[in-house]
């Protein structure tokens, strides 16, 4: 088991010990996206969601959830975070209305933030759909 870096000598998980690794900036960017109706993408830009403006509650969701990731993943490390950036893109095809969610997150230390990356921007999602789903549950997420 000694070659597995998240397992102790009795082959039981463990967080990885990273007090010997170099500070340095390190940024990761995710990317995932939701296919909407359109009247889902009209409620949207229109501002006229029943629950408020999707994407500045959603876009604060996500910022919410980077910051929490070591919470809710076990192995993940607390990390002081130094940035998090969400931004949204349109992309319309015919009848195809798909918002696109990328999140940038920096920190200054031991170990990466890919996984608070990803869970910024799969919360994004979550929270468009969450709100948005009284009108059309046949949203799709992904791929992230």
């Amino acid at each position: 088991m000694s070659n597995l870096t998240h397992f102790n000598n009795q082959g039981r998980a463990k967080m990885v010990d990273i007090s010997e690794k170099n500070e340095t900036i390190r940024t990761a960017v995710a990317k995932t996206s939701i296919l909407v109706s359109e009247n889902i993408y009209l409620e949207i830009e229109g501002g006229t969601n029943k629950k408020g403006d999707v994407l500045s509650v959603a876009q604060v969701a996500g910022i919410m959830a980077a910051k929490q990731t070591a919470n809710i993943i076990p192995m993940c490390h607390p990390i002081p975070l130094t940035g998090v950036n969400i931004t949204f893109h349109w992309e319309i095809n015919e009848e195809t209305y798909e918002l696109n969610i990328e999140g940038e997150v920096k920190t200054k230390g031991s170990t990466g933030v890919e996984m608070e990356a990803l869970t910024a921007v799969s919360v994004t999602a979550l929270t468009v759909y969450d709100m948005c789903k009284s009108v059309d549950k046949n949203m799709v997420i992904g791929p992230t």
